[in-house]
């Protein structure tokens, strides 16, 4: 394991811009009560509608990404496989009985993944970096990158610290052949349990032969979007937060509107939305994000709406269908 230390702020990783936790008018206790009494519309009033494909017989020759709900998705091409922030447990929370997937929204499980080349984890939060999945699949993955100082929560999941690499932002590294990975900023926090921004958070430029991804991970926005898209776009695909907002949290994530305008900062062809429609980690409808960005980009740029499982080629007619609307 190659370990590339940052330099941090007292000890704890920091942002580029000044990034309050919560807005002025919010507190704790304020944030734990909506936490314990979210409106029944954060969950689907359904089962969600889904596209079940054999990943390990698929083939595409044009980069295609499987989303499995929340921040979790596959990038295939040829015969190489892309994973990012897997999460197959049914709950996100170390509280037992909290923030439960919604119905119909985990049908892919870990025995369903396919030889993985690559797994990439943006930042160690439980709804991006799931200790259990990352034990069921570790026997199928050749290689895992990571922010700076995450790889302790992998060698805790049972991953061999050979098969790790930790990345600072600005670092790049070959990971495949003709596939290169840069590890760039997002304006977000870590921490699980009482551990806060002890390690590092990062969002990924990923080019894979002749294509450009920008694997987003959660983020806020800010002048950060505008200079990854100067200095590394434009991009073929920007996979972008859309979901888990709220007026008391506005500096760590988006938006819709917000992230419309970051794949706009990106120079992005196509925005994948994603950070949706599996878990309530937020008071909103669990379908609000989806509509209020589609109204915000008002036809200024291509917008995938796949639904969990239903694979999403470049190159080729998007997914378009609205099956959120019940």
């Amino acid at each position: 394991m190659k370990k590339k230390k940052k330099e941090k702020s007292s000890g704890r990783y920091a942002n580029i811009e000044e990034t309050p936790m919560m807005a002025d008018s919010a507190n704790y206790l304020s944030l734990l009560l909506k936490a314990f009494n979210k409106p029944k519309n954060v969950s689907p009033s359904k089962v969600i509608p889904t596209q079940k494909t054999n990943l390990k017989e698929f083939y595409e020759e044009a980069p295609t990404i499987f989303w499995f709900g929340h921040s979790s998705y596959l990038i295939h091409y040829k015969e190489k496989n892309i994973l990012i922030d897997p999460v197959f447990s049914n709950r996100v929370s170390p509280i037992p009985g909290m923030l439960k997937a919604f119905s119909g929204s985990n049908i892919y499980k870990s025995a369903d993944m396919p030889e993985i080349d690559v797994v990439i984890i943006t930042h160690n939060h439980y709804d991006h970096l799931d200790k259990k999945t990352l034990k069921k699949i570790d026997h199928k993955v050749k290689s895992y990158y990571t922010p700076t100082d995450v790889a302790a929560d992998l060698i805790d999941a049972g991953v061999s610290s050979s098969k790790i690499d930790e990345m600072n932002w600005g670092n790049s590294i070959k990971v495949m052949k003709k596939t290169m990975l840069r590890a760039v900023p997002a304006r977000h926090f870590s921490g699980r349990g009482l551990r806060r921004n002890t390690s590092l958070w990062s969002a990924f430029v990923l080019e894979l032969h002749d294509w450009k991804i920008f694997i987003g991970g959660d983020s806020g926005y800010g002048k950060h979007f505008k200079t990854i898209g100067e200095e590394h776009g434009p991009f073929d695909l920007a996979i972008l937060e859309c979901g888990q907002y709220d007026k008391s949290w506005p500096f760590i994530h988006m938006l819709p509107e917000e992230t419309i305008q970051a794949a706009t900062d990106l120079k992005a062809e196509t925005l994948l939305p994603v950070h949706w429609a599996k878990f309530a980690l937020a008071n909103h409808p669990w379908n609000e994000p989806i509509d209020r960005l589609l109204k915000a980009g008002n036809g200024s740029m291509q917008i995938a709406t796949p639904k969990i499982g239903e694979p999403v080629t470049l190159g080729k007619p998007l997914p378009k269908e609205h099956w959120w609307n019940f």
